[in-house]
């Protein structure tokens, strides 16, 4: 062995690390720095790529279309049923290949879930691609028999796009999390009142709708949730999270050697120091020298927990026991200048919002909104937060969040019947098939003019005089 060589090498070590520490960071950084940046390189050029794949061969052939449900007034229907017709919409979730998101563009469908207040009056939409309108109508349908389901143009037609503009003013608000999404939101089930003998639901849309009641002429209030089908990788994020709460070690994740390392160098380098220990200490084979106790280490710290901390996590675990979709919240509030009062959309919206918060588990919070110093940056952030909402942009602003049906139904659902909402758009009473026992015999041979008609004044009843003379009481075929 060149033993003038490996003293050389020991010097240059030596010297290089005897150096100050600010030193020795850019001579690595020099020497190394260059992976990182190529790296990041790398990293934004195939992210790129793919949008612009999916732009030019993909989402830009996508027709959209915005569809309003109307629910019959007698609904009795709990958000339940909202659960799951978002449980129907998760079927169009399809997890892509390399091949389909870098050379067909593939991306994720998604649904647009809307309530929104024109001068008050207030409308429930989906936006949709065209291929999945039958998957809409057919969620909605199966919950809501009587619901009439009809497109309609975009709203967001209706005012200027671009700001500062002479005649309107804006604001738009990006909401998130303040908390990691495996803390659950509260549920509709915590809405409900055991103070009689049945089940009472206080429906938080009563409240969530008396905001958008609230703005008059030349006023609108629009809220978008955001939502695309999500495999069940959330799950395990969430599970990890319930783990790092209970002090339960993670297991590490194993690298490509270790199935070599675990199994054969760890091994046989093991005897190899305990037969050695063994022969120069004259101790037993693997008693390690002298003998230690061994304390037997707790598997997690759950049974430490607090009566609160427990029901927290058992909220967390009925979170991932249903279907999640990644979700984007945002909110717009746009009115004519002489009008626009922010005190009477904004804050009442957000004031609406925080009853679906739990301040020991999640919360929802504005990440970001036009409220920001400066005209410059302020109409910058207008235009850009707008033009997402109109877009229905899932990647700007505040990073998506994973909500579960339920959380979904809770703060997107049809009020019940008992909700006085006098300016929600509801369907008309629907005509009733006709009975099946109904005689039919004389019916075919009526006139069709009006002046047949004719009320017997002895008897009240409305009756058809036939050709033949022969008299036919409407009334009696109940008609």
């Amino acid at each position: 062995m060149d033993f003038a060589f490996v003293d050389n090498y020991l010097n240059i070590l030596l010297n290089f690390f005897t150096q100050p520490t600010w030193t020795i960071i850019a001579q690595v950084f020099a020497i190394f720095g260059w992976v990182v940046l190529v790296w990041l390189l790398a990293f934004a050029i195939i992210n790129f790529y793919a949008d612009h794949i999916q732009d030019t061969r993909n989402t830009s052939k996508w027709k959209y279309m915005v569809l309003a449900i109307d629910i019959p007034p007698e609904n009795v229907q709990t958000p339940l049923a909202v659960e799951q017709m978002f449980a129907h919409l998760a079927g169009a979730y399809s997890k892509p290949d390399f091949l389909d998101k870098f050379r067909e563009g593939y991306k994720q469908r998604g649904f647009s879930l809307e309530i929104i207040s024109i001068e008050g009056y207030i409308q429930f939409l989906i936006r949709t691609e065209e291929k999945f309108r039958d998957l809409v109508e057919a969620s909605v349908y199966a919950q809501y028999p009587d619901a009439e389901i009809t497109e309609v143009e975009d709203y967001v037609n209706s005012v200027p796009k671009i700001y500062p503009n002479d005649e309107y003013d804006v604001w738009v608000g990006d909401f998130t999390l303040s908390e990691d999404f495996a803390y659950p939101l509260r549920s509709y089930r915590d809405f409900e009142h055991n103070i009689s003998k049945d089940t009472v639901l206080k429906d938080p849309m009563g409240t969530f709708l008396e905001s958008f009641t609230r703005i008059g002429v030349g006023e609108q209030m629009w809220f978008q949730i955001l939502i695309e089908p999500v495999g069940n990788s959330w799950k395990e994020k969430a599970i990890e999270k319930i783990k790092s709460l209970i002090g339960e070690k993670a297991s590490p994740k194993k690298h490509p050697l270790s199935f070599v390392t675990d199994n054969f160098l760890t091994k046989e380098l093991g005897k190899s120091f305990d037969e050695l220990n063994a022969q120069i200490t004259g101790s037993e084979r693997g008693s390690g020298g002298d003998k230690k106790a061994v304390t037997k280490e707790e598997k997690n710290q759950i049974k430490y927990l607090t009566p609160g901390q427990q029901k927290i996590l058992e909220a967390m675990e009925a979170k991932i026991s249903k279907i999640g979709l990644k979700t984007k919240l945002r909110a717009v509030y746009v009115a004519r200048k002489e009008v626009f009062k922010r005190e009477r959309g904004v804050n009442a919206l957000v004031g609406a919002i925080n009853q679906f918060n739990s301040p020991t588990s999640n919360s929802i919070v504005i990440k970001s909104s036009t409220d920001v110093r400066g005209e410059k940056a302020s109409n910058g952030q207008k235009n850009d937060l707008f033009k997402a909402f109109i877009k229905r942009k899932m990647n700007v602003g505040s990073k998506a969040v994973v909500f579960n049906i339920e959380e979904l139904a809770t703060l997107w659902h049809f009020p019940m019947s008992h909700v006085k909402t006098p300016m929600v758009q509801k369907a008309e009473t629907k005509a009733a098939e006709p009975p099946v026992n109904l005689p039919m015999e004389n019916i075919a041979i009526l006139s069709a003019t009006s002046s047949d008609k004719k009320v017997n004044n002895n008897t009240g009843k409305r009756k058809f005089t036939t050709d033949s003379g022969e008299d036919i009481y409407l009334d009696d075929f109940g008609i």
